[in-house]
């Protein structure tokens, strides 16, 4: 999990990884800096905290390379785990699948964003791309063979489903993890669905991460 300045929230989606932490499960910590009190917020609900460059891509590398298991999963700090999740990971491990993703949902409770989330869903499945708010599961192996996230600011999770997807379709688990949709409220959930689509396509385009990052960011 990459952190970063997540004293606010990180106790409570820490909190969803004790199950699987209580199955062996290494629960670990890329901090890119924080200044906030993030690693006191989490204390005694990790395995590992290691130092990390920062940026989402080098953190999550960071915390693949320090990883002992054989699957990798990689969760944002803002995004809450399923009660059933554990059940969903050992169908992975037992299965042939190579990478996976969860289903998604938004924390309001705004109708709309139900109708964003099934979209989100639905998109994932077709294109075989999940971006980092649904819990990217994949087998060391595979992960180490495609080179791991690329080192971008943005877009890192798209690149990476890029890759894994040349050599499988990802393993759809329907279990929804819940990501928060603060960003949505502040910027208006119009807003940032054009916004979003506005940066992929720049992406598919070819424009520089860096400027897609400063777009995103502006």
């Amino acid at each position: 999990m990459p952190v970063l300045n997540e004293a606010a929230a990180i106790g409570a989606t820490l909190e969803t990884l004790q199950p699987l932490r209580a199955a062996g499960w290494e629960v670990i910590l890329a901090d890119g800096g924080s200044s906030d009190g993030t690693h006191d917020a989490a204390d005694g609900l990790f395995d590992r905290w290691i130092e990390a460059h920062p940026g989402r891509a080098r953190q999550m590398n960071a915390g693949a390379a320090a990883a002992s298991g054989e699957i990798l999963l990689f969760l944002h700090a803002d995004t809450r785990f399923p009660v059933d999740a554990l059940d969903w990971l050992e169908r992975f491990a037992a299965s042939d699948r190579l990478w996976g993703r969860f289903d998604v949902r938004l924390s309001g409770n705004r109708p709309l964003f139900r109708v964003i989330a099934w979209f989100m869903n639905q998109r994932s499945r077709l294109t075989g791309v999940a971006t980092g708010d649904q819990a990217i599961v994949v087998r060391r192996s595979l992960f180490e063979r495609v080179g791991g996230y690329e080192p971008i600011p943005l877009m890192e999770d798209v690149a990476l489903c890029k890759a894994l997807r040349c050599h499988s379709r990802p393993y759809c688990i329907r279990a929804s993890v819940i990501t928060d949709s603060r960003r949505w409220e502040v910027n208006g959930p119009w807003r940032t669905i054009v916004l979003m689509w506005r940066l992929r396509w720049a992406y598919w385009r070819g424009v520089d991460p860096k400027e897609l990052a400063r777009r995103y960011r502006s």
